[in-house]
């Protein structure tokens, strides 16, 4: 009968020898030799006729070996469930010497591995925790920009004969060049529509008078103010570290120029805009933007907040682990085997994820978090509109539900949505813990605030 004892290497970490039995596994050897023999298809014999002896020399080594460790694989396995001893991924077997195993000399074997055992641990108290819930206070000056935004994006262009304004749009070609404004082979060539304020002031200038098929040569360092210039480069498909990027010639022609006239502030664009909701006049409309955009700044606030419970959690839950197993896992994960050097600089990275992992299971656990199949269905309807630019065209349209279904079917899917609303749930339970404190913030200074956060944490 096998034996296992467990004996410690380090904190959580400990070697587990197996000691293997020849009854244990002889058995079953056998079995397999007599399934061999029904099976195997070897000339000059009939189909389940073949001799042991012969089956033994063909197959033997190769099923014993294979019964054997598949002996140990059911043992250990056993073990580990009788005892309830939770580990980090799976045993990793210490040297063995294989040639021990003789099918032709059946022995008592013993076979050594290493565990990480997986620690108890208490999280830390959210209630204490200091975190901060900014409010985002909405501005006229915040209503004002979005309703032009909604002016503009939703009213009419019209075609212009000459350039002789900032605020006209101009449709053009880049063309790469030479100094001497001739085109190079195999230079970018990018079509794009930019506004004529867009442009350096000392280059602006240059565009009024001009008239449909005029074109200009220019380095992008000349033709744009630095403000504008990365996101130039990135239209332009240039490589954004590549400094003389700007340094380019460029020949940009005129293909079309318009003006933009903004969309009248009218019932035809409220109810466009909100249908059925009762949004008659420029007050109501105001105050329907106000309300998006305080809802848009109070859903950038509850991400914060989640951002502070996440490190408060991870920074402040202390967890033990079994650092020599888990530096010796990572060295034989992968195709190529990582060096110790690899792992020591990967492994506090590694060790903060796997925290993560740690707390949330706990979380999940302790909290008795469900996703059922009705949220995964949800999920995937909400992304669908989201990716259909935020409309709700109705749940109970018959091509929302076979998409719906459709995704149900795809087990990738599935277990992503899975992990994503679970992690959703963990952060949401967080949330449920603090006593934050209320800060009034301006909309930019939280914008710098978040980005400095994320920065220090990353």
């Amino acid at each position: 009968m096998a034996t296992i004892t467990r004996e410690p290497i380090g904190e959580l970490h400990e070697k587990v020898t197996l000691r293997l039995e020849k009854s244990d596994y002889l058995p079953a050897f056998e079995r397999s030799l007599k399934d061999y023999g029904k099976k195997a298809n070897i000339p000059g014999f009939r189909k389940g006729m073949v001799p042991v002896g012969l089956i033994k020399k063909m197959y033997g080594p190769s099923v014993f070996t294979d019964e054997v460790l598949r002996t140990v694989d059911r043992e250990l396995i056993g073990y580990l469930q009788t005892e309830k001893l939770e580990i980090f991924a799976q045993p990793l077997p210490l040297e063995t010497d294989m040639r021990q195993l003789d099918v032709n000399n059946p022995l008592d074997y013993t076979f050594h591995f290493e565990i990480g055992r997986k620690p108890d641990f208490q999280l830390t108290d959210l209630g204490k925790a200091k975190i901060t819930r900014y409010v985002i206070e909405v501005t006229d000056e915040m209503i004002d920009q979005e309703i032009t935004r909604l002016q503009n994006r939703y009213g009419n262009m019209k075609d212009q004969e000459v350039v002789d304004n900032e605020e006209q749009v101009l449709n053009v070609q880049f063309t790469e060049t030479d100094a001497q404004g001739e085109p190079i082979e195999n230079g970018t060539q990018k079509d794009n529509s930019l506004l004529v304020k867009y442009f350096a002031s000392s280059f602006r200038d240059q565009w009024m008078g001009k008239k449909v098929g005029d074109s200009l040569v220019n380095t992008l360092a000349s033709a744009f103010e630095e403000k504008e210039r990365s996101w130039i480069v990135s239209d332009l498909g240039l490589p954004a570290d590549d400094a003389s990027a700007l340094d380019k010639n460029f020949r940009i022609t005129l293909t079309k120029i318009g003006l933009l006239e903004k969309r009248a502030l009218d019932e035809s664009l409220f109810e466009q805009l909100y249908p059925n909701q009762e949004v008659k006049t420029e007050a109501d409309f105001r105050n329907k933007i106000r309300e998006e955009i305080g809802a848009y700044w109070t859903a950038q606030s509850n991400n914060q907040i989640q951002d502070q419970v996440f490190h408060a959690l991870v920074d402040h839950t202390t967890i033990p682990f079994p650092e020599g197993f888990l530096k010796k896992w990572l060295q034989t994960q992968g195709e190529n085997p990582k060096s110790a050097e690899e792992v020591e600089k990967e492994f506090p990275t590694f060790c903060n994820q796997l925290k993560w992992t740690l707390i949330s299971e706990k979380i999940v656990k302790d909290q008795a978090l469900q996703v059922n199949p009705d949220e995964i269905r949800a999920f995937a309807q909400q992304q669908l509109f989201s990716n259909m630019g935020g409309a709700n065209l109705g749940m109970d349209q018959p091509w929302v539900s076979e998409y719906t279904e459709r995704m149900m079917k795809d087990r990738k899917y599935v277990e992503d949505a899975y992990h994503r609303i679970q992690s959703q749930k963990v952060m949401e339970w967080g949330a449920t813990q603090i006593n934050p404190t209320d800060t009034s913030i301006e909309a930019e200074k939280f914008t710098q605030l978040v980005e400095e956060y994320r920065h220090h944490h990353h």
